[in-house]
């Protein structure tokens, strides 16, 4: 298709492209606990990860994310699923979500925050980003299935669907 035929139109949902890595060792997950300066997530933990840039896909998005907030590399990557998050009436955000395993146990700062390694039967211990109580052991889940799911807002509070 010629790229004068290709139209984004204002009225249509139009989504921003993000990727969350969660890296396991053994017994154990990698969560970056986001910096006091931080506009969202402060203080809170969330998995690495970052905005898909001009020029990458998905795959190579989520290899540099985990590099500039880790230093890791040559991990492999699987997607887990695939998540829709309704921000506004037409924008949002197509959340892509890796796990992979590492033999290396890193901890890194940056400016994004400090990475830790938890336990995974106590990470309820710890202050989560919202969702993550429920997508960590979905994304950990010994079932290879790529998970499908949208969230939303209703009344200020979220909500999260997976298809089942």
């Amino acid at each position: 298709m010629e790229k004068h035929k290709q139209k984004i139109l204002p009225d249509r949902y139009q989504v921003i492209p993000r990727t969350l890595i969660f890296i396991r060792n053994k017994d154990e997950i990698l969560l970056l606990k986001g910096a006091k300066d931080k506009k969202i997530w402060s203080g809170l933990y969330n998995g690495i990860g970052g905005h898909i840039e001009r020029g990458e896909d998905v795959l190579s998005a989520a290899y540099r994310e985990l590099f500039e907030e880790t230093g890791l590399q040559n991990i492999q990557l699987n997607l887990r699923a695939i998540i829709f998050i309704d921000v506004e009436e037409y924008q949002g955000i197509s959340m892509f979500v890796f796990l992979g395993n590492s033999k290396q146990k890193v901890l890194v700062s940056s400016e994004e925050g400090n990475s830790d390694w938890i336990k995974i039967d106590r990470i309820q211990n710890f202050p989560l980003v919202e969702d993550l109580n429920q997508l960590i052991p979905m994304v950990l889940s010994t079932e290879k299935k790529i998970q499908f799911g949208r969230y939303y807002y209703n009344n200020g509070k979220l909500v999260m669907e997976f298809n089942k």
